[in-house]
């Protein structure tokens, strides 16, 4: 988006009550959401305070955030590009959800650990996880692309809610080790209707698991909005098992930055868990084999498109004089450069070998692996074998 086409959309109002701090511009007042959701950030790009929440940041920081919300777009956008192309069987996008993934991911300590979903591509940028590397799953060639422990960021799980219960056991871990370390596991409000989450709550409450369990409801699971799956709000339902929820703004980026920071700080600190629900968006579809048209309007996708993260941001960072023209052109140019980088990452993917499947079944092996590999080798080689007698 350029400076002009922002500029067309109208001027963010202007509050005539106002401080300025290290080159951001707020309100003194303390106005919030009438709903109690934490918000520091107007969608006019106007900062505001929350009184459990404040956040000191400097100009820097802020290009810094919408910086990674950009390329994380940029990229999710050259994923969906090349899906239709069929160079993926298939993509979940996260359009829409920038700032819930960037926002929590950079409040993240590197001795914190994390357990994603399948679309929090915004937090594996945040915890240095090459793009590329998340691209392997869904072209089928690994069972994903990098080593859990390097960057403290676990594989990507496509079993509805099932992590939660891995973060919970892994932060009961933490605990007994006695390390200064908080877990994040991330799911959507569709997976808050499974079982697994609510066996993972008892756990952590149980056992004061230093674990934040954060819930992008963006709304629809596929094709089931929220109302269709609970009676009160989500972040209510962590008092039912004993530890604090809040709902946060889940397109504002500083208000979720704040938030994920205090509750990670709540966790290390030794109490216990908390349940973090980021308000936002699915702005595209579930997965690329789904048509959201045929459960949405266009007037509720409109409504939010003018709550974009990034949009909301850029009128922050123009407002207060924090990002030039010449920034936002640079950023595009650094976008293109990923964009390319990730077509020819790719494209250029080998195909992995067919017997690695039976790698690491079992670490001291075992006979019955060892019979199966033999079979399929045999069965693998027979085709070599028809092509050599047609030719």
């Amino acid at each position: 988006m350029t400076v002009e086409s922002t500029a067309a959309r109208g001027k963010p109002r202007r509050s005539t009550n106002r401080s300025t701090t290290r080159g951001t511009t707020r309100r003194t007042s303390s106005r919030q959401p009438l709903d109690g959701m934490v918000q520091l950030l107007t969608p006019e790009g106007e900062r505001v305070e929350h009184p459990d929440y404040s956040l000191d940041i400097d100009a820097e920081a802020l290009r810094g955030l919408y910086r990674d919300m950009a390329l994380t777009r940029r990229f999710d956008a050259e994923a969906t590009a090349l899906q239709r192309q069929g160079e993926l069987g298939l993509w979940p996008s996260l359009l829409g959800q920038e700032a819930a993934q960037i926002g929590s991911g950079r409040a993240l300590r590197p001795d914190d650990y994390v357990f994603p979903t399948y679309r929090e591509h915004g937090v594996a940028w945040c915890r240095g996880v090459d793009p590329t590397l998340l691209l392997g799953m869904f072209r089928g060639v690994n069972h994903g692309g990098w080593d859990p422990n390097s960057n403290n960021f676990h594989l990507y799980t496509i079993v509805i809610g099932s992590q939660t219960l891995h973060a919970a056991g892994y932060a009961m871990g933490v605990a007994k080790d006695g390390a200064d370390a908080a877990v994040l596991a991330y799911f959507g409000d569709g997976a808050s209707s499974q079982g697994d989450v609510a066996e993972a709550f008892t756990f952590a409450a149980v056992y004061n698991a230093p674990v934040v369990f954060f819930c992008q409801n963006n709304q629809w699971a596929i094709s089931e909005p929220t109302e269709r799956q609970t009676r009160v709000p989500l972040y209510q339902r962590a008092a039912g098992y004993g530890f604090p929820g809040v709902r946060v703004d889940g397109n504002d980026v500083l208000a979720v930055l704040a938030v994920t920071r205090a509750a990670a700080e709540h966790a290390r600190s030794g109490q216990g868990p908390m349940l973090v629900e980021a308000f936002t968006y699915r702005m595209g579809a579930h997965t690329t084999s789904d048509d959201p048209t045929r459960y949405r309007s266009d007037d509720e996708l409109a409504a939010w498109e003018a709550k974009d993260p990034l949009l909301r941001l850029r009128r922050h960072l123009e407002l207060t004089g924090a990002a030039d023209a010449a920034w936002f052109a640079g950023l595009d140019e650094e976008s293109d450069a990923l964009a390319r980088r990730v077509k020819e990452a790719i494209r250029t993917m080998p195909d992995p070998d067919p017997m690695s499947a039976f790698e690491h079944a079992y670490a001291d092996g075992h006979s019955l692996v060892d019979e199966e590999r033999a079979q399929f080798a045999a069965y693998h080689a027979s085709f070599a074998d028809d092509h050599d007698e047609v030719n």
